[in-house]
């Protein structure tokens, strides 16, 4: 890795080149343009970038990059994720959200989903910049745990930028850790954009392109009485994991093309088109040894081998445009879909033939939507959007944003996941029926601020038909896990309270509280802890006598006892279970982010209640697998403009 990183900083000048300053009469020299007092004026304020969605609501909305230090430290995904997420214990490893989460795809989809946030979270950004930039990223986590991101981009001309991005996760085990380099998460990420607009910004174009190999040595978790003494030692050579030479993964691509052409202001023609693929898999190099881990054998070879892809291609046309205030848009849009399991689809036996009677594997889906933006100034806004598909299924969504009410709404009537709905693999077997699923989620939160304190009391309320999700089903000494479609509804109302209160001057305390009650929960299909914490104390400020801007501070999760969701290693798929509690634990990190002239840098140490445990006691993040335990991280970030 650290040969990849010298590699880039070492080619970034020759890309400098076309940007340099050009003397009069003579050859440009290089990159760094010079003020009259010898001082370079590149920097953030001159590298600016913008989202897709912005230049598709016509919004000049470019920000500066990002110098910020607030919540630096909060490198892994769990952590960026506001811990609205839980994981396997380590960094790279399957993800599941904590409260209900309604899908954006309504149409055909494969039903995996626990590696997503890897992909999702790195969508590209197109850069207006003055001269060539450079972002170089490093995480170094205790035992192992790293990621890196290596990101370049500049402008040919005014009017026309490229770039690119490198991001790796490489995470050793926690568990048994044999080695330096002896992996449990390799994940690869790279992406390419380019932006394009002609000098009179009728017709501009924009493109990207997105790979992700995501690839996780799965160890089962363990028994409950191991995983609770793995949580006070990371190194328990008595204790084995249910699984061994097991391994999951998602690989990820898309090419995406968006271009548009003014007419006036008030209409303008636009394209879209997306290009993707999604594979997931499993593999089982010894099943021999780990066949006491699952409920089933489909089957018994040497070496087992699962996937399921889909591969999507899909063109949206429409119209949209800008009325004074108000924008709307109007839209149809084509997506051909094409599923293949490599258990299915194949003469495997008249078995396999007579179960794939009336699958569909690919086809058509069309739909017609259409998007409205009312933007009274740039807190003042209603946004809205729907989508209908031509076989009933439906999205429709709405946000209002003021200074004193932040509200939203979204209601969809969705296709089940194909793996949810028809599955063959090497421990998983069926085919269900299931019939589409009708969601909706409000919320609302008032804002005020009084003084020092500023407060935002709300809820959220979530209601659930016809919900499919995976379940644990015991039969005497062995379980089952599959999917079912439940019967009734699910009605969760969540309370929530957001406060943040700076006592003295550069001190702040900024709590997140959200308290759930159930309503309605037909067959136990939705698990969530009845209270939820999130809370930081910092300083932030000039220390070192003014010679440096540092937040310093802790941070601490705490959510109440619950069953917690279980992982399925063979379907990558979390399932409502209730047999193990996960205990409260409070989780509490100390950090300090620092800001330098060139960058920004981050020391956290995770878990600090672990250090001063009297028996070393950890935590259970999901059923059988250990929380992280106490670790010091380290992390830098070096902007280059030259």
């Amino acid at each position: 890795m650290r040969y990849l990183i010298f590699i880039f900083i070492g080619i970034t000048p020759l890309f400098s080149f076309g940007q340099g300053a050009k003397p009069k009469g003579g050859p440009r020299i290089g990159s760094s343009v010079l003020d009259d007092s010898t001082r370079n004026v590149y920097g953030p304020t001159t590298t600016k970038w913008i989202t897709e969605q912005d230049i598709f609501f016509n919004r000049k909305n470019y920000h500066p990059v990002d110098t910020s230090i607030l919540n630096y430290h909060r490198w892994t995904y769990v952590s960026k994720l506001n811990n609205f997420y839980k994981d396997l214990g380590n960094m790279g490893t399957a993800l599941v959200p904590i409260f209900p989460q309604l899908r954006n795809i309504i149409g055909v989809s494969s039903g995996f989903t626990s590696y997503e946030q890897y992909f999702l979270q790195n969508q590209p950004k197109y850069f207006d910049t003055k001269s060539p930039y450079t972002r170089i990223y490093i995480v170094w986590g205790g035992f192992g745990r790293a990621t890196t991101a290596a990101e370049f981009s500049r402008n040919i001309n005014a009017r026309w930028n490229f770039g690119f991005s490198y991001k790796p996760i490489l995470v050793d085990k926690q568990i048994q850790r044999q080695r330096k380099g002896d992996r449990h998460v390799i994940s690869q990420y790279y992406d390419a954009y380019t932006g394009y607009k002609t000098k009179d910004e009728k017709y501009s174009v924009y493109f990207n392109f997105q790979r992700m190999k995501h690839r996780v040595k799965e160890n089962g978790g363990f028994s409950e009485e191991a995983s609770q003494s793995l949580a006070k030692g990371i190194f328990d050579s008595n204790a084995n994991p249910l699984l061994r030479s097991t391994e999951t993964g998602e690989l990820r691509t898309n090419f995406h093309l968006f271009h548009q052409y003014k007419l006036a202001d008030a209409l303008q023609l636009y394209h879209i088109a997306d290009r993707t693929k999604q594979r997931n898999g499993f593999t089982d190099l010894a099943p021999s040894t780990n066949n006491s881990y699952y409920d089933h054998q489909e089957y018994k070879n040497d070496t087992l081998f699962d996937r399921t892809q889909i591969k999507t291609f899909q063109n949206e046309i429409g119209v949209k445009g800008n009325a004074s205030r108000l924008f709307y848009n109007f839209y149809y849009k084509i997506r051909k879909f094409d599923l293949q399991n490599n258990r299915l689809q194949n003469n495997y036996s008249n078995r396999t033939q007579e179960y794939d009677s009336g699958v569909v594997y690919s086809g058509y889906e069309n739909y017609l939507g259409g998007r409205i933006s009312f933007e009274l100034d740039s807190i003042t806004k209603l946004i809205g959007s729907a989508e209908y598909m031509a076989d009933g299924n439906y999205r429709i969504e709405g946000t209002l944003n003021t200074p004193w009410l932040d509200a939203g709404l979204k209601n969809t009537l969705a296709k089940p996941g194909f793996m949810q709905n028809y599955y063959r693999g090497a421990h998983d077997l069926w085919k269900n029926f299931f019939t589409n699923s009708n969601s909706l989620q409000a919320n609302g939160f008032l804002k005020g601020k009084f003084g020092a304190l500023s407060i935002s009391p709300g809820f959220t309320y979530t209601l659930l038909s016809d919900y499919i999700f995976m379940k644990e089903f015991i039969k005497g000494d062995s379980s089952e896990v599959k999917p079912m479609q439940s019967t009734g509804l699910q009605q969760v109302v969540s309370p929530e309270l957001r406060l943040e209160f700076a006592p003295w001057k550069k001190l702040y305390f900024r709590s997140n509280i959200i308290y759930t009650r159930f309503l309605q929960n037909a067959d136990g299909a939705l698990s969530i802890p009845k209270l939820f914490v999130n809370a930081q104390l910092t300083y932030e400020g000039f220390v070192f006598k003014k010679n440096m801007f540092a937040q310093i501070g802790f941070d601490l999760h705490w959510q109440s006892d619950y069953y917690s969701q279980g992982y399925s290693v063979a379907t990558q798929q979390f399932y409502i279970q209730n047999v193990e509690v996960t205990k409260a634990y409070p989780l509490v990190d100390v950090f300090l982010n620092g800001q330098f002239s060139k960058g920004k840098f981050f020391i956290r140490y995770h878990n600090l209640l672990q250090l001063f445990s009297l028996n070393n006691q950890g935590y259970i993040i999901t059923p059988g697998y250990p929380g992280q335990r106490n670790i010091l991280d380290f992390g830098f970030e070096l902007l280059l403009f030259d």
